[in-house]
């Protein structure tokens, strides 16, 4: 397998999974454009192969510039990997609509951003691959985070329907659902987790835990694995697809 001359876009892209996909393109070979905020977070782990760029994916215009300023640098992106997001609970009487409308213009409006700049450019070439980060909470909703659960859903819907716009062309369009993964989001929900439900760190943690049937947090690198194999040889056949790691049937 080799991604010599392909140009990824990955956003969410200097931490957790967004950096591991980044980096493990970048390994095949790729030119990964990874984006986030916070351009010193993107400058630190800019290795080899992996270019920072700051950008905002809740808003259009940023959105769109970026990404051509990517695209006039490093070529057509032919992968794109909408993984950005926030995940945060809240109770349904104790979720504003700020917070509602934060958690959508990031996770799913983001996403829909992210997918129609980069595929301006992918769409002149003669092979393609779009990726969304979603979750297990996008196949099923997720106790405490109504919120969440809504803008994973709403993912998983956008992949399907473009995989089906798009097919017999040579782009695929699929979602990752990882259950809980060991990245600074899990670190940070054990806090919440713990002041909400008035529980210790500990307890915190074990709630994450149980969660992935096979009762372990999952590795970035196991989420990544499966980018990559949506982008290697033999995956043209696989669009439209929801591929849970979860640690089992969830």
């Amino acid at each position: 397998m080799t991604l010599e001359g392909k140009h990824a876009l990955v956003t969410g892209g200097g931490t957790g999974i967004g950096l591991a996909i980044a980096q493990a393109l970048a390994a095949e070979g790729a030119q990964v454009t990874i984006t986030g905020r916070r351009h010193e977070v993107l400058e630190e782990v800019a290795t080899q192969g992996l270019h920072p760029m700051a950008m905002d994916v809740r808003i259009e215009e940023d959105v769109a510039a970026k990404v051509d300023a990517a695209v006039a640098a490093r070529g057509p992106v032919q992968i794109c990997v909408a993984n950005a997001g926030v995940a945060e609970g809240a109770a349904l009487h104790k979720t504003s609509m700020e917070f509602w409308r934060n958690m959508m213009a990031t996770n799913l409006d983001g996403a829909f951003l992210t997918i129609r700049e980069c595929f301006k450019s992918m769409r002149q070439t003669d092979w393609g691959r779009v990726i969304t980060v979603s979750s297990i909470a996008g196949l099923r909703g997720l106790k405490g985070a109504a919120c969440y659960s809504a803008s994973k859903h709403g993912m998983i819907g956008l992949t399907r329907a473009l995989s089906e716009d798009y097919l017999g062309t040579p782009f695929t369009f699929n979602a990752l659902c990882p259950g809980y993964v060991d990245t600074p989001i899990v670190e940070r929900n054990v806090t919440a987790i713990s002041q909400r439900a008035g529980i210790s760190a500990v307890e915190a943690m074990d709630v994450m835990v149980n969660a992935n049937r096979h009762k372990r947090l999952i590795e970035p690198s196991e989420v990544a694995a499966a980018a990559l194999w949506l982008c290697g040889p033999g995956s043209g056949s696989v669009n439209g697809q929801c591929i849970e790691i979860a640690g089992g049937q969830t």
